[in-house]
């Protein structure tokens, strides 16, 4: 057996551990093996092994790697979880199914315009800066409601939020925010949790949880 299924495997044992401790039933959360960087000979073991949700950054990149393989494959998830320019839109709609980084009018309305023109149902999240870093993209908390009104009524596919919490801080409070703002736009899904952190984010109701170097080791 490979390594990264044995370490998908020991993730899936640890994930359902935790829910039994939460005395959780019925709740699956969904790992994005996130595989930029990585080749599909890397990536292939796990897709034999049948897991469906990969996450990716660069739309060039992705389009390059899936693009094939989806055509083979209509069972693969693909998620968009890195920062998207407006000029890369027309193809990260043709390729991804799920966008996490949505977060501008601009880039919205760019999106709205490529799923109807590709009649594509795109799943979009909308991402908050959760911790207020100037260095980081994302809606601030205080503008989430009105922007998720104004992504509903130019007819997005809104599932869910997404944040990354502040680098070398305890991630808790940021993920207690964000089931929190959840709630309170009655949205289902939360993408929230990494290597580090993906058992803590469970506490909070994270549905996607974006996993890579627990997966697939650390980047050369």
């Amino acid at each position: 057996m490979h390594s990264t299924v044995k370490n998908l495997i020991e993730i899936n044992e640890k994930i359902k551990k935790k829910m039994s401790e939460l005395n959780i039933k019925d709740y699956n959360p969904n790992i994005i093996a996130v595989s930029k960087t990585f080749d599909l000979a890397h990536i292939s073991h796990i897709i034999s092994h049948g897991h469906e949700n990969f996450g990716e950054n660069k739309v060039q990149e992705a389009f390059e790697k899936w693009n094939e393989l989806k055509k083979s494959n209509d069972k693969i998830k693909l998620h968009m979880i890195g920062k998207l320019q407006t000029n890369k839109v027309k193809l990260a709609v043709s390729i991804f199914d799920f966008i996490h980084s949505v977060d501008s009018e601009k880039l919205a309305l760019k999106i709205a315009k490529e799923t109807k023109d590709q009649n594509k149902n795109t799943k979009i999240f909308i991402q908050i800066n959760i911790g207020n870093e100037e260095q980081k993209s994302g809606i601030s908390e205080n503008n989430v409601k009105n922007f998720y009104n104004f992504c509903k009524d130019i007819n997005l596919n809104v599932v869910g939020i997404m944040c990354i919490p502040p680098f070398g801080k305890s991630s808790s409070p940021y993920f207690s925010k964000m089931s929190e703002i959840s709630l309170k736009l009655n949205l289902k899904n939360i993408s929230m949790g990494m290597s580090g952190d993906y058992l803590d984010a469970l506490n909070y109701g994270a549905t996607y949880l974006r996993i890579g170097s627990k997966i697939f080791g650390e980047r050369g």
